[in-house]
């Protein structure tokens, strides 16, 4: 079995596209699986300067739902304000989660054009605890 690490990554799928965090807390994990997200939308996260701060919250009936919820919470505010995001910071308490993220808006000339996800799914959909770390994962749909 390969060792994993505490980060974030993106894996095929049939139609769509895999996103993942890995992290010591759930909290970390989920924080990872949103750079995995925004990671699809930009040209490089490392772009994107902490210029705006939005406080997205959600919640679920599972740890699986809140994953997803997170993300969906995530496009929308982006879609809805024209925003980017690469900083995240998350509290999760009995299945509600709330959070701070910070970003700025998109400029295609900055951020270049990326994927247009249009949603997260619950196909492939897991938290789980492996090797002492969480991982949080989802297809969302291009």
């Amino acid at each position: 079995m390969d060792k994993i690490e505490p980060g974030w990554s993106t894996f095929d799928h049939i139609a769509d596209i895999g996103v993942r965090g890995i992290g010591r807390t759930m909290e970390e994990a989920f924080e990872n699986g949103a750079k995995a997200l925004f990671s699809l939308m930009v040209d490089d996260l490392l772009k994107i300067e902490n210029r705006i701060t939005r406080y997205p919250r959600c919640e679920s009936f599972d740890e699986v739902g809140l994953f997803v919820a997170w993300l969906n919470s995530l496009i929308a505010i982006s879609d809805l304000y024209n925003e980017v995001y690469s900083n995240f910071s998350v509290k999760i308490s009995e299945l509600k989660l709330s959070a701070k993220v910070m970003g700025e808006h998109w400029l295609k000339s900055k951020h270049g054009i990326g994927i247009e996800v249009k949603g997260a799914t619950f196909s492939e959909a897991k938290v789980i605890k492996k090797q002492g770390l969480y991982i949080a994962q989802c297809i969302v749909d291009v």
